[in-house]
């Protein structure tokens, strides 16, 4: 089993940057695909970036050349900085560990 704890959220204006974490338990976290997903009010969740244990990675269009995905196998921990924050950018923003395992999710708002 893996636990996921998100943290980073928070208020940002329009054209800002802020960086997520999500910190992972277990010791096989270098072997997961980790991946972010956010959720806007009455949408769908989306894949935003996803990061495979070998370090590739893979966006959603509308982050690409926005956000970058990282992760630090020693530390247990992925992150996700994201720069020229835009208002639809306003989500909840989840962790996702393999295929099973989500974080309860950390708020980010994009507004002035």
């Amino acid at each position: 089993q893996v636990q996921l704890v998100e943290s980073g959220g928070g208020l940002v204006q329009p054209g800002g940057s802020r960086r997520l974490s999500c910190a992972a338990s277990g010791s096989l976290f270098s072997a997961y695909t980790m991946g972010w997903y956010r959720q806007a009010p009455g949408k769908q969740r989306e894949l935003v970036a996803e990061i495979t244990g070998g370090g590739s990675t893979n966006y959603a269009d509308s982050v690409k050349g926005r956000f970058t995905i990282s992760r630090d196998n020693a530390k247990n921990t992925v992150y996700l900085q994201m720069n020229s924050l835009k208002p639809e950018d306003t989500a909840v923003y989840y962790c996702k560990a393999g295929t099973r395992w989500w974080g309860q999710g950390t708020q980010v708002t994009v507004s002035s």
